[in-house]
């Protein structure tokens, strides 16, 4: 039997940082106990809201 997740997520992105970048990411997840991914969720997140942009990429009415 093969167990389906509704909230799979299909889509990678992949990105090039630096040794700086890539040390805040470390130090982010061990503070928060989250994954990159998790951490980059949030960051995209907060990047939309703070431009007030919905989920659908529009700008907020």
């Amino acid at each position: 039997m093969t167990r389906t997740n509704a909230k799979a997520r299909y889509n990678v992105i992949s990105i090039r940082i630096n040794g700086e970048e890539l040390r805040n990411l470390e130090n982010l997840m061990e503070k928060t106990h989250k994954s990159i991914s998790s951490v980059m969720r949030e960051a995209i997140e907060f990047f939309a809201a703070s431009h007030d942009l919905t989920k659908a990429g529009s700008p907020a009415a």
